[in-house]
């Protein structure tokens, strides 16, 4: 269901695609088809690699019914440690390193089903460091890294293992068009993946052939879950920005830059930070040309905000803006979408949902977007 559209202000440039993305993988999982996660399930919706394949595929065929071209893999929370910490009837002592490519192999396979449709696509999910950490930090962007260590390096390793996994199995890649590093909270962890997606061989840490990683693309999304536009580390817009796409870091650079897991509400003002950042990056010709632009922010409908210490979404009217109609989810992602393909250079868009948004707010989503 990807498009094309071009609105008279427009007129002389060349149309540009947008692709929507699916929504909130676990929070659907757990509103919708009654499962249930906590410390006990420490890969999210990974879990049901293990235990549920059915109502996983079942989920993410949700999505593509209502419209969504891109689906994501149940791989956020993956990690060595995660399968290992995961114990199941059939997996009493935890799942072993070897036998993780197994569930890898299914995670992709199950989404390139349910996007089997002409034009449907996969993203391989690949989470922060803090998303696998209990409870998870990806809000808080809290790490349980030594200050004394070289904080880049040490992330630059875990995501090089982390992806290495994938690697090992036969033939996965092939079924990935996009990798999705999502949910960055920090600095430091933004310039670990640039470090990645820059290297062949470091430290002894094995990427596999150039080609299944340097040909595939690549986006990455940051948050902004406060009251301000920082990300939680205290990055602002144009350093998160300059950090993921200057050439100072690398000539590989990433296909799309962009905002998840940050309310709707709070899109407007920085995407037009982001254009203003990545407008300031071209000029003075740090990035070569523009990137695409990838937005899916939560479905919260009054600003609710995870708390990862009670498992529980709760209401802070700290921050929190409505618009004088109350216009829905739908419609304000669609006006910051539109805002930007006509003032913007973005060469593309993916655009969707995070945390909390459901098959139907995807197929509303599309139908906004066309208005």
């Amino acid at each position: 269901m990807s498009i094309r559209f071009q609105t008279p202000t427009m007129e002389g440039r060349k149309p540009r695609t947008i692709k929507f993305l699916d929504g909130g993988l676990g929070t659907t999982l757990e509103t919708i088809h009654g499962v249930k996660f906590s410390e006990s399930t420490p890969l999210w919706s990974s879990h049901l690699l293990l235990t549920d394949l059915q109502t996983l595929a079942d989920c993410q065929m949700s999505f593509a019914k209502a419209g969504a071209d891109v689906i994501t893999t149940a791989t956020y929370q993956v990690s060595i440690e995660g399968f290992k910490n995961t114990k199941t009837e059939n997996w009493p002592n935890g799942v072993p390193l070897p036998n993780i490519g197994h569930f890898l192999k299914d995670a992709v396979s199950i989404a390139r089903r349910a996007a089997g449709k002409v034009g449907g696509r996969v993203a391989l999910s690949l989470g922060p460091y803090g998303a696998t950490m209990i409870p998870s930090t990806e809000y808080t962007g809290h790490y349980d890294i030594e200050p004394s260590q070289d904080i880049v390096d040490k992330l630059f390793h875990w995501h090089s293992e982390r992806y290495n996994l994938y690697v090992q199995v036969p033939k996965l890649l092939f079924d990935v068009s996009y990798i999705a590093f999502e949910t960055i909270p920090r600095l430091d962890e933004i310039l670990a993946i640039r470090r990645f997606l820059n290297a062949d061989i470091s430290g002894g840490v094995k990427l596999g052939p150039r080609e299944f990683y340097h040909d595939i693309p690549v986006w990455i999304s940051v948050l902004f879950p406060g009251d301000d536009d920082k990300m939680p580390d205290g990055t602002s817009v144009e350093d998160a920005v300059a950090a993921m796409m200057s050439k100072e870091f690398g000539s590989k650079t990433p296909q799309f830059v962009g905002i998840n897991c940050t309310q709707v509400s709070k899109l407007d003002g920085l995407v037009r930070q982001f254009t203003k950042a990545v407008e300031k990056l071209v000029a003075t010709r740090a990035v070569e040309k523009w990137p695409g632009l990838v937005l899916y922010p939560d479905g919260t409908k009054e600003g609710e905000r995870y708390n990862t210490a009670t498992k529980e979404w709760e209401i802070s009217g700290e921050g929190f803006k409505k618009t004088a109609e109350d216009v829905s989810w739908e419609r304000q992602l669609a006006m910051v979408v539109k805002e930007a393909y006509d003032t913007g250079g973005w060469s593309s868009f993916l655009i969707g949902g995070c945390c909390r948004t459901t098959p139907e707010n995807i197929q509303r989503l599309t139908w906004a977007i066309r208005e």
